[in-house]
């Protein structure tokens, strides 16, 4: 899964074009989260993003079989373009980091008929001809580096997968509605955040035993935890608003 608002070129990691090229730098890039205020997490991740980000749901379209999709997003500001986690100096404000942000600048891309590859953001300025780690060797073997990023991307793929598939259970279950979060700050002034999903909590707790069940054995019901708690998560990131204040003004 590739995201359009963090990718701005993604390109596929090729052995003749990136025969010399080299890894500047192994560090996560935040640069491109400036102007993101949510990103995509899978429910592997639930537990520890929960801990430090509100998560919702937004609608993400239709799937190739026209079902309706919804995507988890861990929330980064309350604002349209604000990321209360990139710190001014370019650094994250958060313990934890979502799983595709560390992957970032690689990805996993799907071409039709040609399956799922590698790529690379070229506008990331994270490949170079003499500094860093080399993404081949000089027989066209890729390294060990390269190998392990393949590796996570193809993980996080594969969990993207089994996210996208229990997300679908939720829809199934009418267990999403949408919601609205307000907040009055210190001056007056009012935040509303809206346009996201959230539990409904009232069909949850009328859900059948054997629903429960169904959807503890399927890891659901540990998502929908974590969901609930992490929704408390918003009034941290007022806190990080109020915090700036002073520094944006």
């Amino acid at each position: 899964m590739i995201d359009p608002t963090l990718f701005a070129e993604p390109v596929a990691i090729d052995r003749q074009q990136h025969l010399r090229a080299r890894l500047k730098s192994p560090q996560p890039r935040f640069d491109r989260t400036a102007g993101m205020n949510a990103l995509f997490i899978t429910m592997v991740e639930f537990v520890d993003v929960a801990r430090e980000y509100p998560i919702v749901f937004v609608e993400a379209g239709t799937g190739d079989d026209g079902q309706r999709e919804v995507a988890p997003m861990a929330v980064l500001g309350l604002a349209q373009g604000e990321n209360l986690m990139l710190k001014p100096g370019g650094g994250w404000d958060a313990r934890y980091v979502p799983a595709m942000l560390r992957a970032y600048p690689f990805g996993m891309a799907h071409a039709e008929g040609q399956g799922f590859f590698v790529v690379i953001d070229a506008k990331a300025d994270a490949l170079s001809d003499t500094e860093g780690e080399r993404l081949f060797d000089d027989a066209g073997t890729p390294t060990p580096m390269l190998d392990g990023r393949r590796q996570f991307v193809e993980q996080l793929e594969e969990e993207t997968q089994r996210t996208r598939l229990l997300s679908r259970r939720l829809l199934e279950l009418e267990l999403l509605q949408s919601k609205r979060f307000d907040a009055t700050l210190p001056d007056g002034r009012t935040v509303t955040v809206d346009g996201f999903l959230a539990l409904d909590e009232a069909k949850f707790a009328a859900l059948p035993e054997a629903t429960v069940a169904e959807l503890h054995k399927s890891g659901v019901l540990g998502m929908i935890y974590a969901h609930q708690f992490s929704l408390g998560m918003m009034r941290a990131l007022l806190e990080r608003r109020v915090a700036r204040a002073p520094a944006t003004a």
